[in-house]
This record gives C-alpha cells, sequence and structure tokens, in this order.
C-alpha cells in the first residue's frame, strides 16, 4: 500500500510504501536519505511510476480531534501539514480512565467574584476584564477545581516565563502534584517526565508558555489565556501561528470552556467575545495619575519620597542598554548595524555598540564614518544609563534592572523577582517584561516613562498597545495600599481616561478604517541577500494576485535590511485573505496571517 506522508515540522511531504494499513492522522518513522524521520500519513495513493522506500514502523496515531486541528492550522495560516503536525508533542498512547477527583481549594471568593464565576461557567468562550489586582487569579483556581473534580484536563496559558513562578506558587499551593509547569526553559529530563506524567493521567493541569497548547491531551475541559492581550502568544517562527486564537478553535474542537483574562483586553476581542467587568483592587485600594512631559525634579522628588516610606518603585522605559542611537552632531547621521537597516544601541558596559536585531557589536567610534566628526550625540536613554543617573541621586537606594540584557534564564528572573519580594530592592528599572502579571505588593510608585515613542509608531494598534501598557504598569502600583503612577507623555487626555472610553474611540476609528477585528490582515514578506532578487520575488507575487483591493500596500519591508537580508513585502486585509493568496504561494515567501508586527 503506497502513502503520501508529510515530514514532521517541514514543508516536504514524500511517497512510501508499507505492508501496514495506515490511515490518516498516523505518525511513522520514515526513512531519509540516510537518517530516519516522523512523519503524518495524509492519504492512501496509488502505486507512482517512481520506486518508494518503505515506512519502518508506526509510532501513534493523532486523534480526529487534534487532526481536525492540525488540518485548521494547516489551512489557516498557510503552511504545510507537516509544519502544523510538528507543533504538537509525539507520544504513544495509553488509555487513561476519566476520573473524577475531589479537590476544595481554600479560595472564599467574594460577591462580585462569585457573579463573575458563574457568568464564565456560562458562556464556551468568554473575557475575564479585570483590572490589575481585582482578583482574576482566584477566579481562576475556582474554574481549574471544577473542571478536574468533573474529569476533565486544564491548560492554562501564560505569555512568558517571567510570569510563571509566580502562579507556579500559587497553583501548586491548590493542586500540588496535578500540575506541571511547561516551557522552553525545563530540561529534556523533565520534559519526558512532564509527558509521561500527562500519559499515565497523573497531570490534570499544566500552566506555561505558548507551545504547552500542544500538549498530548485529549480530555481537556478549559483553557485560561492569561494576559490575553500579549502579543508573546503570537510565534514568530513558521507556522506563524496564535496560541491565544488557537485556543479558541481548541476549545470548540473539544467542547472546552475558553476564558481569556486581561485588564486590558484586546480590542478586537472585547469586541467579538462577551465578558464580565471585575473593576479596582482586591483590597479596595486607590491610585493618583499625574501627567509630566519629561524626566524631571518632580519625578525624582516623588522617588525619593517612596523609598524614605520604605515602599518601591518600578519605572518602565522601553528601551534597554544605555541609549538607544549614536547620532553624528555634525552630519546628523546615526551608527548603523552593517547587517540591520538599524541604529546601533550603546553599551556602556561592554565599551561597545550592539544591534539588538542580529547582535553585531563593534566598538563604539571614535570619528563619524561620513564625514569624520568627532562629535557625537545620544538619543533616547535605556535602563542601563537610567539606572546609573539614578544611582548618583539615590546613591544609598538598591537599584536593579529588569530587561533581556540581564534576564537571560528563569533562574535569574526567579532570584530577582524574588530579592524585590524581599524587598532587597527599592527601585527596579525595566523594560515591557515589569508589566507582565508580577505581583509587587509594596510597591507604591509606578513611573512610565517615554510611552509617546510606542503611541507613535507605525502600526494600525500603536494607540492600543500604548495604552494597554501604561495601564498594566499602572496596575503594579497600589495593589494592597494607595499608589501613585507619574506618566510622561505629551499627550496627557489620551492616557487620562478609562479602557472603556479608549475602547469606545478605538472601535469606531478601526470601523470606518475597516480594521480588525472588522477584517483580517496579512503580511507577506520576501527577502534575499541580493536587494534586486528580493524585489522580484515580491514582483512574481504581485502579478500573481493582479490589482486586487485587499493589497494596503507594498515595498520595502519598515526595517529593510535585516540579518544581511533586503526584505519586501505586502500587506493585506480583507475577509478571506487565504483564497487570494493559496495560488500564489511560493517557497520563498514568508505567510504572515493575523500579523501583531509589521516591522
Amino acid at each position: 500500500m503506497y502513502y503520501e506522508i508529510a515530514l514532521l515540522s517541514t514543508p516536504n511531504i514524500f511517497t512510501y510504501h508499507s505492508e501496514l494499513r495506515l490511515k490518516k492522522g498516523d505518525v511513522v518513522e520514515v526513512p531519509i536519505k540516510s537518517k530516519s524521520a516522523l512523519g503524518l500519513v495524509v492519504k492512501v495513493v496509488q502505486k507512482p511510476p517512481f520506486d518508494t522506500k518503505p515506512v519502518i514502523k508506526k509510532i501513534t496515531s493523532f486523534s480526529e480531534k487534534k487532526f481536525k486541528i492540525i488540518e485548521f492550522i494547516s489551512k489557516y495560516y498557510l503552511c504545510s501539514i507537516g509544519e502544523a503536525a510538528g507543533l504538537f508533542y509525539i507520544r504513544e498512547k495509553c488509555k487513561v480512565k476519566s476520573e473524577k477527583l475531589d479537590i476544595k481549594t481554600d479560595i472564599n471568593l467574594s460577591d462580585k467574584q462569585q457573579e463573575a464565576l458563574k457568568f464564565l461557567e456560562n458562556k464556551d468562550v468568554s473575557i475575564l476584564f479585570g483590572d490589575t489586582g481585582s482578583g482574576k487569579t482566584e477566579i481562576y483556581i475556582k474554574l481549574i477545581e471544577k473542571t478536574i473534580n468533573s474529569g476533565k484536563e486544564v491548560i492554562f496559558l501564560l505569555p512568558e516565563i517571567a510570569i510563571t513562578s509566580q502562579m507556579e506558587h500559587r497553583l501548586k499551593k491548590h493542586f500540588g502534584d496535578l500540575i506541571e509547569i511547561w516551557h522552553s526553559k525545563i530540561t529534556k529530563k523533565k520534559k519526558e517526565k512532564i509527558l509521561n506524567g500527562i500519559n499515565e493521567g497523573k497531570i490534570k493541569i499544566i500552566a506555561g508558555a505558548r507551545s504547552a497548547l500542544f500538549l498530548p491531551f485529549e480530555n481537556i475541559g478549559l483553557i485560561i489565556v492569561d494576559e490575553e492581550h500579549d502579543d508573546s502568544y503570537k510565534s514568530e517562527m513558521a507556522p506563524k501561528y496564535n496560541a491565544k486564537d488557537l485556543a479558541i478553535v481548541f476549545g470548540k474542537t473539544y467542547n472546552a470552556k475558553v476564558v481569556l483574562g486581561s485588564a486590558t483586553p484586546l480590542v478586537s476581542d472585547l469586541y467579538k467575545f462577551p465578558h464580565f467587568r471585575l473593576k479596582g483592587t482586591f483590597f479596595n485600594t486607590s491610585k493618583k495619575r499625574y501627567f509630566t512631559d519629561s524626566f524631571n525634579e518632580f519625578i525624582l522628588q516623588k522617588i525619593k519620597n517612596t523609598i524614605e516610606s520604605k515602599k518601591q518603585v518600578i519605572i518602565f522605559i522601553p528601551t534597554r542598554a544605555h541609549f538607544k542611537y549614536m547620532i553624528c552632531a555634525n552630519c546628523g547621521k546615526a551608527v548603523k548595524c552593517p547587517y540591520c537597516d538599524v541604529a546601533m544601541s550603546v553599551h556602556k558596559d561592554k565599551r561597545a555598540l550592539v544591534c539588538h536585531y542580529c547582535n553585531y557589536t563593534s566598538r563604539i567610534p571614535k570619528a563619524c564614518e561620513y564625514c569624520g566628526s568627532e562629535d557625537f550625540l545620544n538619543e533616547r536613554i535605556g535602563t542601563s544609563e537610567l539606572k546609573e543617573r539614578l544611582e548618583e541621586v539615590f546613591p544609598d537606594a538598591r537599584i536593579e534592572k529588569f530587561d533581556r540584557d540581564v534576564i537571560t534564564s528563569k533562574t535569574r528572573i526567579d532570584k530577582l523577582l524574588k530579592s524585590f519580594a524581599n524587598k532587597e530592592i527599592d527601585i527596579l528599572v525595566g523594560t515591557q517584561m515589569l508589566s507582565k502579571g508580577h505581583d509587587y505588593p509594596d510597591v507604591k510608585l509606578a513611573v512610565v516613562l517615554d510611552i509617546d515613542f510606542l503611541l507613535n509608531s507605525a502600526d494600525f494598534r500603536a494607540s492600543e498597545r500604548a495604552f494597554a501598557l501604561a495601564r498594566q504598569v499602572e496596575g503594579r502600583a497600589g495593589r494592597k495600599e494607595d499608589g501613585e503612577v507619574i506618566i510622561q507623555t505629551l499627550n496627557p487626555e489620551f492616557f487620562d481616561r478609562s479602557y472603556e472610553e479608549f475602547f469606545d474611540e478605538e472601535i469606531n476609528l478601526r470601523k470606518e478604517l475597516l480594521y480588525p477585528p472588522f477584517v483580517r490582515m496579512a503580511k507577506i514578506e520576501f527577502s534575499d541577500r541580493i536587494k534586486e532578487k528580493a524585489y522580484l520575488k515580491m514582483k512574481k507575487f504581485l502579478e500573481c494576485v493582479c490589482e486586487r483591493e485587499e493589497i494596503v500596500g507594498f515595498g520595502e519591508a519598515p526595517l529593510f535590511k535585516l540579518k544581511n537580508r533586503y526584505r519586501y513585502q505586502v500587506l493585506l486585509k480583507g475577509k478571506n485573505l487565504q483564497k487570494l493568496i493559496f495560488p500564489c504561494i511560493d517557497k520563498d515567501m514568508k505567510i504572515d496571517i493575523d500579523p501583531v508586527s509589521f516591522i
């Protein structure tokens, strides 16, 4: 018998023969050149006119539900079925009895939380729209309790490993060995242990980053997507899926409840799904908001008052390192990376310039390569420079950074957050990682700097991102006592309003301009080391799709040169973009359906 078999995690499909009677969805081991690989049986075919190799052995089978999801991923994200199947973890199945448990957590919900719980239980897909510190986690725990007691399994998605430790501690306290944490940094041995635990039915709850969605659960009753607004749920590797969106597909396929939780839900999701609103904080605290147009004496005085009162400060700034740009004072040109079309960032501690896209590093130049001037201006300070300036003003304060230069492993994240929780740090300076779901009970002051940089970026979601980020950072202050927030902006009226007011304006604007959720978007990228070849690839695609109203624009990507490759892109928006793109698919293009970045 002859079968078309898609090699997992590749676009390749080959024909093999077998004495075994195989079916669609079977996973088999097949020879490929001098090695072997795993493949997915796609369909039975007639004997081809060429010689075929034999299937080595059958490994396992995808369930009908899993195979249905694999087909959806392939069709929706326009990737090969092998790439879609490669997202899933392959295990030999053993039949596990669906046993009901009798877990009772010691959480007492308020009347409002009880109301939220009932609302979520009665909806297939819903949003828990709760202010930071309003008690969303307690509601999650009660939902999990009910689900596992009914004999079902739970997937709890978190956007980044930076916030898994605090959540792990809270969930382990209530569910013990029934829960495990899953993310890219755990060891191979630990992964094997978890996979075996799932297979044997010992693990009922998995909490982790987006890849946790593809673990071999077959009796899913609940999927929680915490911080659902976070762009980290979007994979930037092919297939470019969004785990938050796929959670909804899993929910429909498995008849499981899906709860999306956030203090700042995505505008598109709030428009599409029913939501329950939880306002205020669990401890009924208040917050005072201030605005300023620069990093000035007012901010420094507020920081001084806060640390003198033995409370903590967090400061958000969008740029890491010392400075974002090094610009010639004479000709105005920035020192750029030779491999990427971006200015390099100044890292004084390394005495070097570093490209934050390809990590190319060079010495800090003594003179401008264009005009020879030795005078340079450093623009847009980053976390390192801000930390040094604060250390000069507050020599006795304990100040630390929280960005990707420092946080290189989960151990370092945990160590830093533990120090902050133990009040061994007075001021924490960080990038967007600061905003992600951490519970800082003694933070009285949150400072948001340079937020207009995000607000003015070239992206239809710029307003949403800036507003949400300011709210998320703001929410880290005043968890258990009254707090203060300072936002540096030239647009105070934009930030000084409720989320509901922002949503009403934003959704009307998107409806008028035809942006998601009223249409879908797609980004097609063409790249090559030779500029002309990249352009011809784009031209070939445009000729294939012809002049269509779905084409928003095309040309050089905003970041034209990246990692020594020239990049062109085509932006599309419409109702059924897959139908338009599919006939023109070529191996030389990268397809991004529902992109979160347009750079």
